[in-house]
């Protein structure tokens, strides 16, 4: 079974927490919509990555803002499920930008990344980092990829979301992150797909097809 869940933030605790709420096995797989923060490099997100590594299930996640991306890119890329994968740990990976996975049966176009509202309290490469925000490359990648697959996929995983689901929250779109949440905008038309899941905004909301998560954890296969 595959269980999805919001911003973990190398918050093994609340993590922890979670999962007890949860019955996850043997061969299920947990994924994260960003800002996973575990791959921060320091001794304590390793010693994290230690225990996931004896885990039975297999983690995976998209990026979000607040991730260490000069360690989290240095993690070898790797097949994985179809796609193209950071391989963490021998059963965590990162689902890189613009590609799809077919996880359990079921494919998912993953796109990561977000703008950091806090950045003037960040420093650059200690705590912050600009690939946070996607390149043109990643762009580039993710239109071969959605032409590839027709435009159509089960689900997809980001970690924001479309302008309109950030009004639909109560909030005005940050206008440094506008070519992104603007492309999911346009995404949301024009892809054909089930259900959309991100975290991001710390909040639990179901917007029609689009799940805002942060500290629930949905069952796909419940949904």
């Amino acid at each position: 079974m595959i269980y999805i869940t919001g911003d973990t933030h190398a918050d093994i605790n609340d993590l922890s927490a979670r999962l007890g709420r949860q019955d996850i096995k043997e061969g299920d797989t947990l994924i994260v919509t960003g800002d996973f923060g575990f791959t921060w490099g320091t001794a304590e997100t390793e010693q994290s990555l230690d225990l996931f590594e004896g885990a039975a299930f297999t983690i995976a996640f998209v990026d979000g803002n607040h991730e260490n991306f000069d360690k989290l890119l240095s993690y070898p890329v790797v097949d994985f499920c179809g796609g193209k994968a950071h391989q963490v740990r021998k059963n965590v990976f990162h689902l890189m930008r613009g590609e799809v996975f077919e996880i359990e049966g079921h494919s998912f176009f993953c796109f990561g990344g977000a703008y950091s509202v806090d950045k003037a309290f960040r420093q650059e490469g200690i705590s912050w980092w600009p690939q946070e925000k996607p390149t043109k490359e990643d762009y580039d990648h993710a239109k071969e990829t959605l032409e590839r697959i027709s435009y159509k996929v089960d689900f997809v995983l980001t970690h924001t979301i479309p302008d309109s689901a950030i009004h639909r929250l109560g909030l005005v779109p940050d206008r440094h992150d506008a070519e992104l949440t603007g492309y999911f905008e346009w995404l949301f038309r024009e892809l054909d797909f089930k259900r959309w899941f991100a975290g991001h905004f710390h909040v639990n909301k179901v917007i029609g097809k689009l799940y805002v998560l942060y500290e629930d954890v949905v069952c796909l296969d419940d949904n």
